[in-house]
């Protein structure tokens, strides 16, 4: 699938990392990616993943981010339960979140790093992967930060996830949240 038209430019994007060609694989071909729980973002309850790939891959494909996937579902696992062919890892035994993905989608453009080269996760929406020409494009400011944040926390709330009781207060606008959780109830039935 190519190009994000069609999907709702407020949908929720995790950038997420890529460390190596074979975990893209893995997203492409059996449908899922992992994150340590120990190093894992406070909210996996996203709409989308952007697939940030790192100095690893291929010269003309490090450094971008060339593709995202819609998020399904995600549920907590083991390590070696997830990579059976690795079970002497030093990190076997340490709790990964697996997440569920759907087809990915190959970006119109692929976003470069340019200056930036080592990143962590990060929140962002599937408007600014639209309009991003560079990786620094992709992270939220001002108000839409406090936007996504209240969204964010409103899934949890929602989902009953992620001790959500322990995250700040943030008013929540209910119609910022209606919009929102109605766009993922939709999905949801396609």
């Amino acid at each position: 699938m190519t190009g994000t038209r069609g999907i709702p430019e407020t949908d929720l994007v995790l950038v997420a990392i890529i460390p190596e060609p074979r975990d893209l694989e893995i997203a492409r071909v059996l449908g899922w990616y992992r994150i340590p729980l120990k190093s894992a973002p406070k909210i996996i309850s996203v709409d989308y993943l952007a697939f940030y790939q790192t100095g690893n891959f291929p010269k003309n494909e490090r450094w971008q981010i060339r593709q995202i996937a819609r998020v399904r579902g995600h549920e907590l696992t083991t390590r070696k339960e997830l990579l059976r062919d690795q079970l002497e890892h030093p990190h076997a035994n340490e709790e990964y979140f697996k997440l569920q993905l759907g087809p990915l989608i190959t970006l119109e453009q692929p976003i470069p790093a340019e200056n930036w080269k080592r990143i962590t996760f990060f929140y962002t929406t599937i408007g600014r992967v639209n309009k991003a020409q560079k990786l620094a494009d992709l992270p939220v400011h001002d108000e839409e930060r406090d936007l996504i944040w209240k969204v964010l926390r409103g899934k949890a709330l929602q989902r009953n996830e992620y001790a959500a009781e322990t995250l700040p207060e943030i008013p929540i606008d209910p119609l910022i949240l209606a919009l929102f959780s109605g766009m993922n109830d939709q999905k949801e039935t396609e």
